[in-house]
């Protein structure tokens, strides 16, 4: 008589059980993964622009940083589904450039952002220059917001 082998039913049911519980961890984790690669994209628009506002502030200072002027840029608009603005400093003040999701890369590019999603950068007026950032509620109370 020939004997069978192969797995029993109760030792298939095991390892569902067992890749379930490992995709319900994981699945979790990737997620807030792919939300903070994508915040790091809004953050990676904003660097032609960073650099002009570095080389400005530092040569000319942080009250003639306007766009248009001084090696600016005239117009931010948007990159790669990011839309800018740029808030010029005052004398003494921080550079601002804010990037947001536009409407329609939060249902294609840069899913799953939604068009809510933003990141502030804020350039201090001082030497050196420093970059701070910040970002909506949503991302900051999820994790996801590049540090």
């Amino acid at each position: 008589m020939k004997r069978q082998s192969g797995f029993t039913l109760i030792e298939l049911m095991i390892v569902v059980a067992i890749v379930a519980i490992l995709a319900a961890i994981a699945l979790p984790a990737y997620q807030t993964y792919t939300k903070k690669s994508k915040m790091t994209q809004l953050v990676a628009a904003t660097g032609a622009l960073k650099t002009a506002v570095e080389v400005c502030m530092q040569t000319y200072g942080p009250g003639q940083c306007a766009l248009g002027s001084n090696g600016m840029p005239a117009d931010v608009g948007s990159y790669a589904g990011v839309d800018l603005t740029y808030t010029a400093p005052a004398s003494g003040a921080d550079a601002e450039i804010t990037a947001t999701v536009s409407t329609s890369a939060a249902s294609s590019t840069l899913a799953p952002l939604t068009a809510t999603n933003t990141v502030t950068l804020a350039a201090s007026s001082s030497v050196p220059m420093v970059w701070a950032i910040t970002c909506d509620s949503d991302a900051t109370d999820n994790g996801y917001c590049p540090q």
